[in-house]
C-alpha cells in the first residue's frame, strides 16, 4: 500500500521519536516508576504522532485529488487548445512536462475532454483509509523494538544498553534498504543513517523534544 521510501520514512520517524525518550533516561537513578513512565510516555507519543501522521496522509490525498479536479476543469473551460495544454503542462512533473511533445499533450487534452462526468468534489477511498492505517501502524511498531529491552529485562543499565543496539541496528537497517531502492552504497548509507538518527535525536532532546 506504501511505497518502500515511504514505509522506511515512517519506520525512521517512529524509531526516532522513541529515542528521544529512551536517550533521556539517566540510568543511574532510574527506578522501576521511571522505567513504567518511560513506556508510557514513549508508547503513548508514537501512539499520537501515528495517528497525527495517518490523518495528515488523508487531508493530503483528498488535497491532491482536488487539486487533480480542478486541473481538469480548468482544461475543459480553457479558451483555446494552446491554453489547454499548458495547464496540463504545468500539473506535470517538471521533468516529465519537459520531455512531453505538443502531439502528447494533445492526445491528454482531448482525453481528459472526453471523459465521463466528474465529480462534484474530492472523496477518498478505501485504499486511501488502508494507506493511513499503514501509516499509524508503521510509527506505532517501531516504538516497540526499542522499548521491549526495558520490559524484558530488569537491569535498567543493561536494558537501556540493549535498547541502544536494537536502535542502532534498526537505524542502520532503515539506511541499507534505502540505499538499495535509491541506487546507493548499502553500508555506507546504512552508517550514515545511523549517525544521522543519532545526531536527529541529540537535537531534539537539546531542544526539549
Amino acid at each position: 500500500m506504501l511505497d518502500p521510501v515511504a514505509r522506511l520514512s515512517e519506520i525512521l520517524f517512529g524509531l526516532i521519536m522513541a529515542l528521544t525518550f529512551t536517550g533521556t533516561l539517566d540510568v543511574a537513578t532510574a527506578g522501576a516508576t521511571d522505567v513504567r513512565m518511560l513506556l508510557v510516555g514513549t508508547i503513548g507519543c508514537n501512539l499520537a504522532w501515528g495517528l497525527v501522521d495517518g490523518v495528515m496522509f488523508l487531508i493530503s490525498a483528498l488535497t491532491e485529488r482536488g487539486r487533480n479536479l480542478v486541473t481538469v476543469r480548468e482544461v475543459r473551460a480553457a479558451a483555446s487548445p494552446d491554453q489547454a495544454r499548458q495547464i496540463i503542462a504545468n500539473a506535470l512533473p517538471p521533468v516529465v512536462a519537459s520531455i512531453m511533445t505538443a502531439d502528447e499533450l494533445e492526445s491528454l487534452r482531448r482525453g481528459l475532454l472526453v471523459l465521463p462526468s466528474l465529480p462534484e468534489g474530492p472523496s477518498l477511498t478505501r485504499d486511501d483509509w488502508m494507506r493511513a492505517l499503514a501509516i499509524f501502524l508503521l510509527v506505532f511498531l517501531s516504538t516497540f523494538p526499542v522499548v521491549i529491552p526495558f520490559i524484558i529485562f530488569d537491569e535498567v543499565r543493561f536494558a537501556l544498553r540493549a535498547s541502544n543496539v536494537v536502535a542502532i541496528a534498526m537505524l542502520f537497517a532503515v539506511g541499507f534498504l534505502l540505499a538499495r531502492h535509491g541506487g546507493y552504497r548499502p553500508l555506507v548509507t546504512g552508517a550514515t543513517m545511523v549517525l544521522l538518527g543519532i545526531s536527529l535525536v541529540s537535537i531534539a532532546i537539546a531542544l526539549g523534544g
